[in-house]
């Protein structure tokens, strides 16, 4: 359950100094390693009587410096601040990334943490703050000698499976739809959200009507492909075979989210929902016709019942 916090958009923003322990970082999905860092903190933070904050930037510093594809964030923003106070964070500052901010010098960045927060702890990975990255972990500690705080880090990466677990790692393994992958460094199913909008409602010609959902433009999918998920609709779970992709077949050219959720008929146009990604049944394929791609369907239908145990 996720306890209740502050969210603000900027240091200036923060409405009352107190002691306070912060992590700093992109937190892109908020994976094991996050959540290790997090939860450390976290608790050390309560039991010494101090705030736990994270700060956190957005856009994606990478988006600012970088060239990157139009697909690249694991997470809507709205949902990475969900997950971090999941790790039981007090107060959650969403700071913008831009480069006014990426000039910002690492000691001035320091200075402002300080008094925006009153600092006692800095809590980071294998991460630097600054201009040019100039404030890296023994200048940060060399700071916190000159100016009362101290720099924690945890003790090596954190694994799964034999690997060190990224947010690059988890882009990797969705490009390739591998989900076990995917939730194993994530600690819980990949989602996506959104809206579910009118499509060509060509899915309900051949039987298997779908709910289009519309997601986020910048949110990382996985690879094309037919996944047994599960959809949060109205609040409850059911079980769906969801396409991702163009849609071959059917001469289909924009990139579409498409669950087919079984046994299941409502209207439900217009609402929110969550999917569930747990597994990849097949890729994207194109067949001869509506034909084949009913057959195929049917059997993608009974294979994620298979997968889902139901």
């Amino acid at each position: 359950m996720t306890q209740s916090f502050v969210r603000v958009t900027h240091l200036d923003e923060v409405d009352h100094k107190q002691p306070t322990y912060v992590a700093i970082g992109s937190f892109d999905g908020v994976h094991r390693g996050h959540q290790a860092l997090l939860r450390r903190m976290a608790e050390q933070a309560h039991a010494a009587g101090r705030r736990a904050a994270a700060l956190t930037f957005f856009p994606h510093p990478r988006r600012v410096l970088q060239t990157l594809p139009p697909r690249f964030y694991l997470t809507t923003l709205d949902e990475r601040v969900h997950l971090l106070a999941e790790q039981g964070i007090d107060l959650i500052i969403t700071h913008p990334f831009d480069d006014e901010v990426r000039r910002i010098r690492a000691a001035d960045f320091v200075d402002q943490l300080l008094a925006a927060l009153d600092m006692k702890q800095l809590w980071g990975g294998d991460f630097a703050l600054g201009f040019r990255r100039e404030g890296d972990v023994p200048f940060l500690r060399q700071q916190g000698q000159e100016k009362g705080f101290t720099v924690e880090t945890i003790d090596g990466p954190v694994m799964w499976n034999g690997d060190m677990v990224s947010s690059r790692r988890v882009r990797a393994a969705l490009e390739a739809g591998d989900m076990a992958e995917v939730s194993g460094c994530l600690g819980r199913h990949f989602c996506v959200r959104g809206p579910v909008v009118k499509g060509d409602q060509r899915g309900r010609t051949i039987g298997f009507p779908t709910a289009n959902l519309a997601v986020w433009d910048e949110l990382f999918l996985p690879g094309n492909g037919v996944y047994a998920t599960y959809i949060w609709v109205r609040g409850q779970r059911r079980a769906a075979a969801t396409n991702v992709g163009v849609r071959p077949t059917v001469d289909g050219l924009k990139l579409t989210v498409e669950a087919h959720i079984l046994d299941f008929d409502d209207d439900i146009y217009g609402e929110d929902v969550r999917l569930e990604f747990v597994r990849r049944i097949r890729p994207e394929m194109k067949f001869g016709g509506l034909g084949e791609l009913k057959a195929q369907i049917a059997a993608d239908v009974a294979q994620v019942k298979e997968e889902l145990a139901l």
